[in-house]
């Protein structure tokens, strides 16, 4: 251990565990970043959180936090020190009559959902994946796919947040709201968050139903009943077969039905997918057929086909995510999505003017040789007037990506990394889709893998960002929860401070593919 550290500690007259590990290797879950953080930590209680962040201040380190490192970017990468939450996880109380619960931030959504089961409650909303913590879905604005839903911090009631003076202060909309509106989408910047207190709702089981059918039978019906047909909606496009399968789920009380399983699912269709997808990294121009065998044999090759199932919400929201990947996932108006979907079609397929459906796409960077994944994940929320929620005071966090006047649509392009190679089509691609996006209006996913510059992100929040900055300076004016990420994209163009921390070297790892950060803080710089 540093002797600055160990000095330090040796001074703490308390008997406070500090739960420091060397020679720790972060990654995100997709190996496409990669750290060394001096110290990593699992605290288990309270005083211990805010017994690391003082000592981290003495010491002028920086510190980031981070729960199953989700996000495939390099925002919870650092060479200082690394707070994982995981072990800081229990529920404190629960209201089984009115909903409310209060938990520990560091509790994963698999693990909260199981315990809210037992009683008789549920999460009202989830996003495609349960592996993130509480405070890491809040944390980057993860959303579900449902006009009747915003992001998933509409429901939560008070914030407990550590700031970086090592005090833990409460925040609602009616205490501190400038800090809970913040703290809602803090991008890890503004402290740790460490209690968490929402409104859950009575268990609830979905029927789902995904039909696979022409695209162009699914943009026929987007302005009709597409998004309102049942409580949650989610599309699946495929933009070489020009099919997409549409998902939607409503609430019933009939008996459990689980999926049907067909030998081709599962381990063989797995790997099967994964082999086809590694093979296409030297032979591109076979990904149309790709998609064409890989989602016929698991939706059917005949349009009109229908699966579906009943299960608990906790079940019937999710997806597998399957392979170490790439996204890129931005937020437009709800009504410019067939805009959307003609045009990346257009580009993608080179469609001529002939052909039924082109429509001018305007994107200035040639599709020539270019062959990418699919699909393209295609979900919806809703933060409007029309949403009940989104009219309470001081709940709508300053950097919402979503729409303030109108539902919201999200575009999530992934590329996956078959055995963790990058694809070569990364680059073209997803500099025409950003192009689109901003063409549009779009906001990108905070968690997810956009270019967008700082002086874009300005032009897209205005106010709204200010206001965050001048939150998170007022909390954190040294920038002890400040890193190379927020500097790039969120934090103002200027002076770094103090304990911020300075990206110095990207380095390539051979055998996952991804990039090693390093990174150094204050006056090491």
């Amino acid at each position: 251990m540093d002797p600055l550290v160990a000095s330090e500690l040796a001074r703490c007259a308390d008997d406070i565990p500090f739960r420091a590990k060397e020679n720790h290797v972060h990654s995100t879950w997709a190996k496409t970043f990669l750290s060394r953080p001096e110290l990593y930590f699992q605290p288990e209680t309270l005083p211990e959180v805010e017994k690391i962040v003082k000592l981290a201040h003495k010491c002028r380190r920086r510190i980031t936090t981070t729960g199953c490192g989700h996000s495939p970017s390099s925002l919870t990468c650092t060479s200082s020190w690394l707070v994982n939450l995981d072990k800081y996880n229990h529920i404190l109380a629960v209201d089984a009559a009115s909903g409310i619960v209060t938990i520990q931030s560091g509790i994963r959504l698999y693990a909260l959902c199981e315990e809210l089961e037992k009683h008789g409650l549920a999460m009202p909303n989830l996003g495609s994946i349960n592996q993130q913590s509480i405070a890491g879905a809040i944390s980057t604005g993860t959303h579900g796919s449902s006009l009747r839903h915003g992001l998933m911090s509409e429901d939560v009631l008070s914030l407990r947040i550590t700031i970086a003076d090592g005090t833990t202060k409460f925040c609602s909309p009616e205490e501190n709201p400038e800090l809970f509106r913040a703290s809602l989408l803090s991008l890890g910047a503004i402290g740790i968050i460490t209690e968490v207190t929402f409104r859950a709702v009575p268990e609830f089981i979905l029927r789902w139903k995904q039909v696979i059918d022409t695209d162009a039978k699914m943009l026929s019906r987007w302005d009709r009943d597409l998004w309102t047909q049942t409580e949650f909606v989610r599309v699946w496009w495929y933009p070489y077969t020009r099919r997409a399968v549409v998902w939607t789920a409503e609430q019933t009380d009939e008996p459990l039905v689980a999926p049907k399983v067909s030998y081709y699912d599962n381990t063989l269709g797995y790997y099967v997918y994964h082999n086809l997808l590694y093979v296409s990294q030297f032979f591109p121009p076979i990904l149309p057929w790709v998609e064409w065998f890989v989602f016929g044999m698991q939706y059917g090759f005949r349009n009109g086909t229908t699966s579906g199932a009943v299960q608990p919400s906790r079940k019937a929201l999710l997806m597998n995510c399957l392979y170490s990947q790439y996204v890129n996932e931005w937020a437009i108006p709800l009504h410019k999505g067939p805009e959307a979907l003609r045009r990346l079609s257009s580009w993608l397929n080179q469609l001529p003017r002939s052909d039924p459906d082109y429509v001018p796409h305007n994107i200035p960077f040639s599709a020539k040789g270019l062959y990418v994944h699919a699909p393209v994940e295609v979900r919806v929320s809703n933060t409007s007037p029309s949403n009940p929620k989104s009219l309470v005071p001081n709940t709508r966090p300053y950097l919402d990506p979503t729409a303030e006047d109108g539902p919201t649509l999200y575009l999530n392009a992934t590329l996956y990394r078959p055995y963790y190679s990058d694809p070569p089509c990364r680059a073209r691609y997803y500099e025409a889709f950003e192009w689109l996006m901003l063409d549009l209006g779009g906001k990108p996913h905070w968690a997810k893998n956009f270019e967008a510059d700082r002086a874009e992100i300005e032009n897209m929040y205005g106010s709204n960002l200010r206001q965050w900055r001048k939150v998170r300076e007022s909390v954190d004016p040294d920038g002890l929860f400040a890193g190379a990420w927020h500097r790039r994209f969120v934090l103002e163009n200027g002076p770094l401070l103090p304990l911020e921390e300075l990206e110095i070297t990207r380095k390539k790892v051979s055998n996952v593919g991804g990039v090693m950060f390093e990174g150094v803080v204050g006056t090491a710089r």
